[in-house]
């Protein structure tokens, strides 16, 4: 075999600084085993489609298997010289089978070759991604079901606002990460189209069958247009949006649990096992992962801005910049996965601190709607209401009391109609389970919700599991 794949039209060798600069092969080496998957199909849609003998294909499929394997044992030289996966496997196939490996890259190219082994990477990731994040809801929901009894302030702005169930706040996480799940599997579905047999931009001569192809590789849809074939990324931007999207869900969560478990607010414990301490300050109890997941929504940002920027103005159909979209797609998925997983492990070892959330709960004036609701369900217009509440806050301020904690004759200062009645509806729990309204804080809300998400996401996973299997 000649030492380029293309060495016919060049007098010159290419120079060793090129072959540095223009190799992929410390990236796109994770992709073997896809592109031998890919390989092997295109070998028996050859032999079905009478291009390559029976014997022929047998003979390539087997050389491609012990190149997997060698990979895979750590038996394989890559070298810049042979710039990417694709070249590898093709050079070394010909140690394998001789001369009948010049056959392999008949009616494909290495443009459709590379899109299809970047959506089988990234279908295989993808899935792994959903059944993790259905993981990790199951995850939240165990955990609102076991704390459905505290209570915690809720925030706005970062001020204490009113309180709410420390489940109903654990909820709202499994709402995003719900949200997440809905759009990695649909994003699967644009991701889960067969490119191969575009060849380079126009399709090919040889009479090839890209549905049979597309059925071995368990392909639902082919391509239609074998321009966009060679040159579509959307589905990695959108793989990459969706990611991001998850990291800020990550980010915002990591955000409560470093504040929650500062001595300032002290509403939580990380376990030991995920905490780390200082080099200096013998005191310190690091919430570092929740610090690093936060940190590393920057990096996933990235990717996508990365590819974004390869793609905005390339023309059709194939340009060499998108060699550059494999490093970051590649750091995206390690890195949203890595985040998934440690937070499976991480939240179920939390420890709460229930009497220190509801210590909180109890000042800060967040009974100052239920006050005013109060004054409401008695004829008073809510924007009067509002008003006179405001004015009780400022006295209490004044004399350093809660609203609960002043008299009857105080507040009734405020409005006449004021009764004893007032001090039921300023505690908590009445707080709490006033708010029936659909999507509420109230216990009986709160556990309803539990029990749907139970259902929906066991009946998710064990739809996935019995899909694996």
């Amino acid at each position: 075999m000649a030492e380029k794949p293309w060495d016919g039209r060049f007098a010159e060798k290419t120079d060793a600084a090129v072959e540095a600069f223009t190799s992929s092969i410390g990236i796109d080496r994770h992709l073997y085993d896809y592109d031998i998957d890919g390989s092997i199909a295109h070998c028996k849609m050859l032999a079905k489609a009478s291009i390559i003998t029976g014997e022929e294909s047998l003979s390539l499929i087997g050389g491609l298997e012990e190149i997997r394997g060698e990979i895979k044992e750590g038996n394989f030289e890559f070298s810049d010289r042979l710039e990417d996966i694709h070249m590898h496997i093709e050079n070394r196939l010909a140690a394998h089978v001789g001369s009948v490996s010049r056959k392999l890259h008949t009616a494909r190219s290495r443009n459709d070759q590379v899109a299809l082994d970047i959506r089988l990477y990234l279908r295989d990731k993808s899935r792994k991604i959903i059944y993790g994040l259905m993981q990790l809801r199951k995850v939240l929901v165990d955990m609102a079901g076991r704390y459905i009894d505290v209570v915690l302030p809720g925030y706005t702005h970062l001020q204490r606002a009113q309180p709410v169930l420390f489940s109903h706040h654990l909820m709202a996480y499994y709402e995003m990460f719900t949200r997440d799940t809905r759009r990695f599997e649909e994003g699967l579905e644009r991701i889960n189209v067969m490119p191969l047999g575009a060849a380079a931009l126009a399709g090919t001569t040889y009479p090839i069958d890209r549905a049979y192809t597309a059925s071995l590789l368990d392909f639902p849809k082919v391509s239609e247009n074998s321009m966009d074939s060679v040159s579509d990324r959307d589905f990695i931007i959108e793989f990459l949006a969706a990611a991001s999207l998850c990291m800020v869900h990550f980010s915002r969560f990591s955000e409560e649990l470093v504040l929650w478990s500062s001595s300032e607010f002290k509403f939580i414990e990380l376990s030991d096992a995920f905490s780390t301490g200082s080099s200096i300050m013998p005191q310190k109890k690091n919430p570092d992962v929740p610090e690093l997941v936060r940190g590393k929504t920057g990096r996933v940002f990235g990717s996508l801005i990365s590819v974004l920027t390869l793609m905005k103005s390339l023309p059709l159909a194939y340009n060499r910049d998108m060699q550059e979209d494999k490093p970051p797609l590649f750091d995206a998925v390690e890195t949203l996965t890595a985040c998934i997983d440690i937070y499976i492990r991480m939240l179920p070892n939390i420890k709460i601190n229930p009497s220190q959330m509801a210590d909180a709960v109890s000042t800060g004036y967040i009974n100052a709607t239920d006050m005013a609701d109060f004054l409401v369900c008695r004829g008073m217009p809510f924007r009067e209401a509002h008003g006179c509440v405001g004015k009780a806050v400022g006295y209490g301020l004044e004399n350093k009391k809660e609203l609960h904690e002043l008299s009857l004759d105080e507040l009734q200062s405020f409005s006449d109609l004021i009764n004893e009645d007032i001090f039921q509806a300023l505690t908590t729990r009445q707080m709490i389970e006033r708010r029936k309204s659909y999507g509420g804080t109230s216990t009986d809300n709160v556990s309803a919700a539990i029990h749907r998400a139970e259902k929906q996401v066991v009946g998710e996973i064990k739809s996935i599991t019995a899909q694996s299997t």
